[in-house]
């Protein structure tokens, strides 16, 4: 678990993935890794999103980190996990999801929308704290508000995160940045172009951190 976590914590982006084509999910992951981004989400809101896991862990294995999102249940965190899932992504908070991946050691990030909800989780075992759908709505103002109380909370932020704006994100806290179209839509040379235009933000941000 650590070491993805890690891995995360370096990377600081991931794309979020609907596609039920493994050809098409493939690639995505080829754009990914060229880019420097090399974590996708494959969202359980298609039927053989299991498939589409098993078939990335298989062709890239360590190459490449394969979660499941929008899963909402014990049971189809159980079922991602035994597909390869590597991390657990939801919109909501479930304890009996928490309890699955504490048992099988995957890291969860349940979307929280209020500080009570989200410090339940953190207490539940959650890894990250998934800000949704509340980064929409606030922007980067919303990790501020929830980082003021409790500085230690690592945070997801999904949704809402332009190219422009990731400096300030990830100024303002945010532990991962998750994006959609940019990184998901195009060819395989058009998404590492893009993850490429994200890492070097991230990149140039943190060093002016150091400084």
């Amino acid at each position: 678990m650590y070491k993805i976590l890690q891995r995360i914590d370096e990377i600081k982006a991931m794309a979020i993935v609907r596609t039920d084509s493994i050809e098409r999910a493939c690639e995505i992951a080829d754009g990914l890794i060229a880019g420097g981004v090399p974590i996708m989400e494959i969202s359980f809101t298609l039927s053989n999103a299991n498939d589409v896991i098993k078939a990335l862990r298989e062709r890239y294995k360590d190459t490449l980190l394969v979660g499941a999102g929008t899963v909402l249940d014990s049971e189809t965190a159980r079922l991602a996990i035994l597909a390869g899932a590597q991390f657990i992504i939801a919109p909501n908070l479930s304890l009996d999801v928490a309890k699955t991946c504490n048992r099988y050691r995957i890291p969860y990030m349940p979307g929280c929308t209020s500080i009570t909800e989200a410090i339940t989780g953190l207490e539940a075992g959650a890894s990250m704290i998934k800000a949704f759908p509340i980064s929409n709505f606030y922007g980067p103002d919303l990790i501020s508000v929830f980082k003021t109380p409790i500085p230690y909370m690592p945070i997801l932020a999904s949704g809402g995160v332009t190219l422009d704006e990731i400096p300030v994100w990830i100024k303002k806290g945010a532990d991962c940045l998750g994006f959609g179209g940019l990184l998901t839509k195009g060819t395989s040379k058009d998404i590492a172009e893009n993850a490429k235009a994200i890492r070097n933000k991230i990149d140039e941000t943190r060093k002016e951190g150091r400084k």
